[in-house]
C-alpha cells in the first residue's frame, strides 16, 4: 500500500509541473524521466493530461478574468506585458490562424506551449471550438517532440 500512495504522488508532481505556466512539458517529462524513473510513455502521458488541465478554464475565462484583474494597476502591466509579447506572433496568427496557433504550441521553445497558446488564442480572437483541439494537437507535438529529445534521440541544434 505504501508504494502506491508513493506511485500517485509521484503522478500529481508530474501533472503539476505540467500544470504551471513556465515550466509546462519541458519542467514535467524530465522530472517524470530522471527524478522519479517512469517510462517515457507514463512521462510523456501524465506530461500531457496536466499541460492540457488548464487550457479549457483557460480558453473560456482568459477575457472575463484579464478584464477583471485590469482594474489593478499591476494586473494591467502583467496584461500588457502578456499582450504585447503575444501579438509578435500576429502576422504568423493573421496569416495562418489555427494553424499558426498550432506551431506556435508544437514547437517546444521558451514562452512557447500550451498556456501562451491560450493567450493567442484570445488575443487573436480564435474560438474555443478551433483553439482546444488546436492546442491540444500542438502539445502531443511538443510532448512527443521533449519526450525524444531528453532521451537523447532527438537532436534539435
Amino acid at each position: 500500500m505504501p508504494g502506491d500512495f508513493a506511485g500517485v504522488l509521484e503522478i500529481l508532481w508530474v501533472i503539476l509541473t505540467a500544470m504551471t505556466p513556465i515550466s509546462e512539458l519541458r519542467g514535467a517529462i524530465p522530472l517524470a524521466l530522471f527524478k522519479l524513473g517512469m517510462s517515457p510513455v507514463q512521462a510523456y502521458i501524465y506530461s500531457v493530461i496536466g499541460n492540457m488541465l488548464p487550457v479549457i478554464p483557460l480558453l473560456l475565462f482568459l477575457e472575463p478574468v484579464s478584464n477583471w484583474l485590469r482594474r489593478y494597476r499591476s494586473f494591467d502591466r502583467f496584461f500588457d506585458w502578456l499582450f504585447a509579447r503575444t501579438r509578435r506572433y500576429n502576422d504568423r496568427m493573421e496569416k495562418y490562424g489555427a494553424l499558426g496557433l498550432f506551431s506556435f504550441v508544437a514547437i517546444p521553445l521558451p514562452m512557447t506551449g500550451a498556456w501562451t497558446g491560450c493567450a493567442a488564442a484570445f488575443v487573436f480572437g480564435i474560438r474555443f471550438k478551433y483553439a482546444f483541439p488546436t492546442i491540444l494537437a500542438g502539445v502531443l507535438v511538443a510532448g512527443v517532440i521533449m519526450t525524444l529529445w531528453y532521451l537523447g534521440m532527438l537532436v534539435i541544434f
